[in-house]
């Protein structure tokens, strides 16, 4: 042991300082410099458009998930496994929404009172609905978030923004178009049993 060095006492802890004054590093709605070769107009526009996509995204994403917990009925396997599969494919949208508003220099929406004062979506009861109703709702919620998105897809393709133009029509839009198929069949009036002829 070195002459100079204080040996340690088995009750001394390295105990963290927890008690951090908050300090914000970048406001919301300020974009930072980043060499991306894209004018800051067209990021602005873009970081805008793809937080009100994230605010739906996410709604939608936990839509899922309330459906999935409450879904009943003959179906109820069937759509309890399915409504988990296109919330878990919803959740990895809002995070490629959201990395691609931090690539763009901005701050993406994280909090849920800020996604709830910002979505287009309605809010559905806290209670259990019905199947069609569940289906519906979800149905009116990915109608809104894929015109959204194609508008926001063609904005950014006209300001130069390849990138988010990319994001959302090969991944949102896809994504969304085929989880609307798998839950409109489940609306078409087919009896489960052949009818009388």
């Amino acid at each position: 042991m070195a002459k100079n060095a204080t040996k340690k006492k088995p009750t001394d802890v390295a105990q963290p300082d927890y008690k951090v004054a908050p300090n914000e590093i970048q406001a919301y709605g300020v974009l930072k410099d980043l060499p991306l070769a894209l004018e800051n107009n067209a990021r602005a526009q873009s970081v805008a458009a793809l937080n009100q996509l994230l605010a739906d995204t996410i709604t939608i994403r936990d839509l899922y998930k309330k459906h999935h917990w409450q879904v009943s009925g003959a179906t109820f396997y069937s759509l309890h496994l399915l409504l988990d599969k296109h919330f878990e494919e919803q959740a990895t949208l809002v995070d490629t929404i959201a990395e691609r508003i931090m690539t763009l220099g901005g701050i993406s929406l994280a909090m849920a009172p800020d996604v709830a004062e910002t979505t287009r979506i309605a809010r559905p009861p806290r209670g259990r609905e019905d199947v069609p109703t569940q289906i519906s709702r979800l149905l009116e919620a990915h109608k809104l978030i894929l015109g959204y998105a194609r508008e926001a897809a063609d904005a950014a393709s006209d300001m130069g923004d390849e990138g988010t133009n990319d994001l959302l029509i090969s991944e949102v839009v896809r994504t969304g178009e085929l989880q609307v198929w798998f839950l409109a069949e489940h609306l078409a009036p087919t009896p489960l049993l052949p009818q009388d002829r």
